[in-house]
């Protein structure tokens, strides 16, 4: 299975101010599936606005993306500390670059 860093934000019931973390996730081998924390989050096919990914046990919904270097993963109009995990943060920082800014 792929694994990759990735920002995973909660958006049900939180809009943009959701728990975040930086996490490993792993995906389906269609992709459409990611895997996380112990959830299997599925792609929303129909385009979700405010979120990509829905819990298939609990229908949670959640915004699942890729790290930017910038440091403005979070929504322009969230708040919030966004986590990184223990064993993510040293992918994190490669992947930003040193000198970038970090949550």
């Amino acid at each position: 299975m792929r694994r990759e860093i990735k920002y995973v934000e909660l958006k049900s019931g939180f809009n943009d101010d959701g728990p975040a973390s930086f996490s490993w996730v792993t995906f389906s081998k269609t992709g459409r599936t990611v895997y996380y924390r112990g959830r299997s989050l599925q792609r929303i096919i129909r385009g979700g606005v405010n979120s990509n990914h829905y819990d298939v046990e609990t229908g949670e919904e959640y915004w699942i993306s890729g790290v930017k270097r910038n440091g403005e993963d979070r929504h322009w109009g969230g708040r919030g500390t966004v986590e990184i995990d223990d064993d993510a943060r040293e992918e994190y920082e490669r992947i930003i670059g040193h000198g970038a800014k970090s949550p």
